[in-house]
């Protein structure tokens, strides 16, 4: 199998497992699509993280297995390519992504679909793909410029160019860099921690905000007035509150 989901203390890890460079072929993508859902289902996972290995996280696609494909082939394709990858971006769950060495093309829309990103200092992020004549395919055009913006978007996928890890930091597109054999520690210790919260409003937190970007500001108000109110009915928000007035704040426990 090229993708592993492995679980400990709450936290599911989707390995990528295909070397050398995690090249994304149809396989790995359909299989990602499989391990996201079930990552997804299962009570025992309560955060995610995303990782591809100590040297790269994911080079891209598999551009001798795309070669081989003429249009016909790529209609009928694409769409299963871009649900892979939403699997990931909808696990209704906090996910992040460990990024080290290169995160191009498929790589860096993989990485996309997390809510959070720890890059090595070794890590190589961009948008190769105008260099071959296309544009991304699996959400990198969307997801790209929602994240940093269409202006430093453009840049990125209009030039091709590779960024090291403290430009992606000041661009917004990685929120943490470590060194490189830190990453996968780091980003387990994000994920333990929030695997510990209360995962129905954490759920609730994270559907909030991303279907509130895909709208406008009073349908996005009233997508948290629902969640809002509806966790009022939760087990965790009585054991919130009630841990608040007697032991004081964040000493809740939601296990």
């Amino acid at each position: 199998m090229t993708v592993h989901l492995e679980v400990s203390e709450g936290v599911g890890t989707l390995r990528l497992d295909r070397p050398p460079m995690n090249a994304l072929d149809i396989a790995t993508q359909d299989r990602l699509k499989e391990l996201a859902e079930e990552a997804t289902r299962r009570d025992d996972v309560r955060a995610v993280v995303i990782h591809g290995g100590e040297k790269v996280f994911a080079a891209g696609a598999d551009i001798k297995e795309m070669q081989a494909m003429d249009h016909a082939a790529m209609v009928q394709r694409a769409r299963a390519l871009q649900d892979s990858f939403t699997a990931v971006a909808r696990i209704p769950k906090p996910v992040v992504a460990a990024v080290t060495g290169y995160a191009l093309g498929g790589g860096c829309e993989l990485a996309l679909c997390a809510d959070y990103r720890i890059a090595g200092e070794n890590a190589k992020l961009g948008q190769p793909e105008i260099l071959l004549g296309l544009i991304p395919g699996a959400g990198g055009t969307q997801r790209l410029s929602r994240l940093i913006g269409p202006s430093r978007a453009k840049d990125l996928i209009f030039t091709g160019r590779q960024v090291r890890a403290d430009e992606a930091l000041t661009l917004g597109l990685v929120d943490r860099v470590v060194p490189a054999g830190e990453v996968c520690t780091q980003a387990h210790a994000w994920a333990a921690k929030l695997a510990q919260g209360p995962a129905i409003a954490l759920r609730a937190a994270k559907e909030s905000v991303d279907a509130g970007l895909e709208t406008d500001i009073e349908t996005g108000l009233a997508i948290e007035r629902n969640w809002f109110a509806g966790l009022f009915a939760t087990e965790d928000r009585e054991r919130g509150m009630r841990s608040f007035v007697e032991e004081g704040p964040g000493k809740a426990k939601f296990l």
